[in-house]
């Protein structure tokens, strides 16, 4: 991933790493912790000669639990921007996530070709922009909906007020941009934020997502879900999944890693509907933990940027086969033949009741 980071950055503007990469030094930290204080606890002596990762995700047949986050402006990182990343996805059987920030529309994603493809949804002060970019989405195909719930404001973002950040001319939010909200003007700090502010509903309650319902017969997950109580609120509110998220740990310091809030969602669910991880994904291993914690699978955002930004469509072909070569090789190492071998016996953390040995007695 460093590799593809590092690699042919120079067509890809400083800016644009900022936008990527503002995650603070501390929640960095965190994350990594969390994903290294799980250890693995492998089965031994079980025939490993065919592997099937293939999963179902909301009723879609896909060929890994990898698939892919709504991450925004993606021309900003490859002139083909979420083209690109729509044709990878495709290629490689997993779902693509465009988001509502797109340099790219909903029906232009469509027109890449046939995919399996979900949309991050925002919602606008305007709900009749909303329900019209509903309705854009489902005719173009999309099969979800992805409500995210964790940004009735933009968090602090340093590097983009430091940088006064907003979109290139030659670029505008194509899902906006007939509607005369598609251009995101200039700031004294940040253009994004002071668009934010200008146009994201801060009202939005558990009543919304049952409204989105009353308008589309899309399946909605709630992105942004880290603590048990909500997420009985999000099943008791018809959610039909949920993702742990912390949007990058980009919008509150302090919040838990994502890998460190999945089980406590999980265990609230019930099973009643399937749960996703969000972020801080960077190895095959890093999925076998989040399955392993209960995940039905994990979204990827930051390696697809990297990988887009230094070689665009192959570059995120290449990422994700990394990553599945990598996972089937855990799933081999850890006796695991299919996804539902993999347990919670498979991995122990950090945050477990310490195992206890039995007592030793001296026989006499």
């Amino acid at each position: 991933m460093r590799q593809l980071q590092s690699r042919n950055c120079q067509r890809w503007c400083l800016i644009t790493m900022h936008l990527v990469q503002k995650t603070s030094g501390l929640s960095k930290k965190t994350e990594m912790h969390f994903q290294e204080s799980c250890r693995f606890r492998p089965r031994i002596l079980i025939d490993v000669s065919k592997i099937d990762m293939s999963t179902t995700v909301l009723g879609f047949k896909i060929s890994m639990p990898i698939m892919i986050a709504p991450t925004a402006m993606q021309k900003m990182a490859h002139p083909e921007g979420e083209y690109a990343t729509a044709r990878a996805a495709s290629a490689a059987g997993t779902i693509m996530t465009l988001s509502s920030w797109a340099t790219s529309s909903v029906e232009e994603v469509a027109s890449t070709g046939p995919g399996i493809r979900f949309f991050q949804l925002y919602v606008y002060k305007d709900r009749n922009v909303v329900a019209q970019l509903v309705r854009r989405a489902e005719r173009a195909g999309f099969k979800a909906i992805a409500l995210t719930v964790d940004t009735p404001r933009l968090g602090r973002r340093e590097a983009d007020i430091k940088n006064r950040f907003t979109l290139p001319p030659f670029l505008t939010l194509k899902n906006f941009e007939g509607l005369d909200l598609g251009k995101m003007d200039k700031a004294d700090d940040s253009g994004l934020a002071s668009y934010v502010a200008g146009q994201i509903d801060r009202t939005l309650s558990w009543k919304d997502v049952k409204w989105l319902q009353t308008i589309t017969k899309l399946p909605i997950l709630v992105k942004g879900v880290l603590t048990a109580e909500d997420t009985r609120i999000a099943v008791q509110s018809g959610a039909a999944g949920i993702i742990v998220s912390n949007h990058g740990a980009r919008q509150l310091d302090y919040v838990p890693a994502t890998i460190s809030a999945l089980e406590e969602v999980v265990k609230a669910a019930q099973g009643r509907v399937p749960v996703f991880l969000d972020g801080g994904v960077r190895r095959g291993t890093d999925v076998f933990k989040a399955l392993a914690l209960g995940a039905s699978g994990i979204f990827i955002g930051r390696p697809v940027v990297f990988s887009l930004a230094a070689e665009g469509e192959a570059g995120v072909r290449k990422v994700l086969q990394m990553l599945r070569e990598e996972f089937e090789l855990t799933m081999a190492l850890s006796g695991c033949r299919s996804l539902k071998e993999i347990t919670r016996d498979h991995i122990v953390a950090d945050w477990d009741t310490p195992r206890t040995q039995p007592r030793y007695t001296p026989r006499l």
